[in-house]
């Protein structure tokens, strides 16, 4: 009798703990996936503002970035590219009114995401104020507890 009763409370523990583990996945992947939003509205905010540390610190170091009137350039040449715009935009050259990510889905895979959407920017320049609408895809990658943006496309909304 005492070995069925050491037995059945084994087994009721082993049950007990796989379930609390269950729970507690779950629970870990839903901060991730919350996290990967906040990384998402963070890095929106830093790119409309210039915050080149921010953007630096959620990019991957082999970060490629593709849009529609450039050639595919790594991380280095973006930002080349964010330091001269980030001139304009301290200097009141170029003033970003608005950098909306809207109709945004986000399929996960693994550690990685792939995060679609339409980008809405209204900005304001020597020429006047312009609204430019461009589809994008972005790929995340989840590794050290963070999320970073590994990959960028966009094509301009006609």
């Amino acid at each position: 009798m005492k070995m069925n009763y050491r037995l059945l409370l084994s087994i009721f523990i082993f049950f007990v703990l796989c379930g609390c583990g269950g729970e507690t996945q779950k629970n870990t992947k839903k901060q991730e996936k919350e996290n990967l939003e906040d990384a998402i509205k963070k890095f929106n905010m830093a790119f409309a503002t210039g915050d080149l540390e921010i953007l630096d610190s959620l990019t991957t170091e082999n970060y490629l970035h593709t849009n529609s009137s450039s050639k595919v350039i790594g991380k280095s040449d973006w930002f080349n590219y964010l330091k001269k715009r980030n001139a304009f935009i301290k200097s009141g050259k170029l003033v970003v009114m608005d950098y909306t990510l809207g109709q945004t889905k986000i399929e996960y895979h693994g550690s990685s995401a792939i995060v679609t959407g339409r980008v809405t920017v209204v900005a304001k320049d020597s020429l006047g104020t312009t609204e430019n609408q461009y589809r994008i895809t972005n790929l995340w990658v989840y590794k050290n507890g963070t999320w970073k943006r590994a990959g960028f496309h966009d094509g301009k909304i006609n």
